[in-house]
């Protein structure tokens, strides 16, 4: 048996997010013939303006059939014109063309359920007590097939 302590912290102590992680990987990479994760792509999409800045973005990731949405921004003055509708539209699409047909995310009251909902997506779980976060939704959306 061994001996060991544990502490908390406030802030991540430098290095030790990026010790889990490899150790999380070298876990996962020992599932099967071939790590659990293995196939996992990153995929992004944007939207710019017409001197071809940056006025939105989505960011996430494609594994087997299921894409996850992790990140998705419009700047503020673009808000309400389209561009986030196109940019999920956009990463939705190079998911589907990668064989997803399962997305999810997860979002605060105070962000996007609505829109979520308009573009499909259903919520399948809610966390409340989150402060004045509200709660969290973990939403996701299945295309029939």
């Amino acid at each position: 048996m061994s001996t060991f302590t544990t502490a908390a912290f406030d802030d991540p102590k430098p290095g030790l997010a990026a010790l889990i992680d490899a150790g999380l990987d070298q876990h996962n990479k020992a599932f099967g013939d071939h790590g659990a994760f293995d196939g996992q792509r990153g995929l992004s999409s944007a939207a710019y303006d017409a001197g071809g800045r940056v006025i939105g973005g989505a960011v996430g990731h494609t594994l087997g059939c299921c894409c996850e949405l992790k990140q998705l921004w419009v700047d503020a003055a673009h808000r309400h014109a389209g561009v986030g509708t196109a940019v999920v539209r956009a990463f939705e699409q190079r998911a589907i063309e990668r064989g997803c047909d399962t997305f999810y995310l997860s979002t605060f009251s105070f962000q996007g359920r609505p829109f979520y909902e308009r573009l499909g997506y259903s919520v399948q779980l809610e966390i409340p007590g989150h402060g004045v976060a509200g709660s969290k939704f973990f939403m996701v959306k299945k295309l029939p097939g």
